[in-house]
């Protein structure tokens, strides 16, 4: 960071591991209001710093993760040694979250935004059937299966990842387009945008196909289209150790074996 952090705030999740963690945080380092912190720490796993990412949107509060979760790829390693020299020396990211605008069956527009991905999913026992169109060009007229997503580079290792989807450095001008179990045609395996590209998911049969449409955790059920593309305006800032960046951990995972 470019500056001292002076004031801390411990947010956790309700597992026990966080709470009990975020407790002997601040018996060491106290508790400040997070909202005038100059750091907030988030003790839990991804979904949470999710949540906390989403919580700061545009505040301009550094967020700094320790996994208290699970799969913890967005958290540091957990420590209640030296914090605030960790803090100091972190790396900066700046995140650029995905704007979803949907449309459901009765032609209400939902809006949301998407730090990971947007995705959209067959609601019922039956395939979807989806047309995609990038930048206002048809790509596929027609996509079979079970869902397709838009993920961003801090997303890429997330559900896109699972997917077969590609990993995306945190600062490449990238988003990736990944299908869910395609049918037809079997062999399209994504793509690669840039950035600023718009992409647009229509429903070919919302009658008989119901899809959904998903903003990381926020659902709209029974949609008709989706637009997809980088928010312009809003952003996160995210901390990592710097023995242990965003860019170490993204060419780990990918010489993975």
């Amino acid at each position: 960071m470019s500056k001292s952090v002076h004031s801390i705030s411990f947010l956790a999740s309700a597992t026990p591991g966080a709470l009990e963690a975020a407790n002997r945080l601040k018996a060491i380092y106290g508790q400040d209001d997070p909202n005038r912190a100059d750091v907030v720490v988030a003790l839990g796993g991804d979904g949470f710093m999710l949540q906390t990412l989403h919580r700061f949107m545009n505040t301009g509060t550094p967020i700094y993760g320790m996994n208290r979760g699970t799969v913890g790829f967005l958290m540091n390693d957990y420590s209640e040694a030296n914090l605030r020299e960790r803090l100091e020396a972190a790396v900066e990211n700046w995140i650029h979250p995905l704007t979803m605008t949907a449309e459901d069956e009765n032609g209400e527009i939902r809006e949301e935004l998407a730090i990971n991905e947007v995705s959209v999913f067959r609601q019922s026992f039956q395939a979807a059937r989806l047309r995609i169109a990038v930048g206002g060009t048809v790509r596929l007229e027609e996509l079979v299966c079970d869902g397709v997503m838009v993920a961003t580079p801090t997303g890429s290792t997330a559900y896109n990842l699972s997917a077969q989807g590609p990993i995306i450095p945190i600062e490449a001008p990238l988003l990736a387009l990944t299908p869910v179990s395609p049918f037809r045609p079997r062999r399209w395996r994504g793509a690669l945008l840039a950035n600023h590209q718009v992409v647009e998911i229509t429903v070919l049969e919302p009658g008989k196909r119901p899809v959904n449409a998903v903003a990381d955790a926020q659902e709209v059920k029974s949609v008709r289209r989706v637009q997809i593309r980088e928010s312009g305006k809003d952003k996160a800032l995210i901390l990592f150790d710097e023995t242990h960046s965003w860019d170490e951990r993204i060419l780990a995972e990918q010489f993975r074996y």
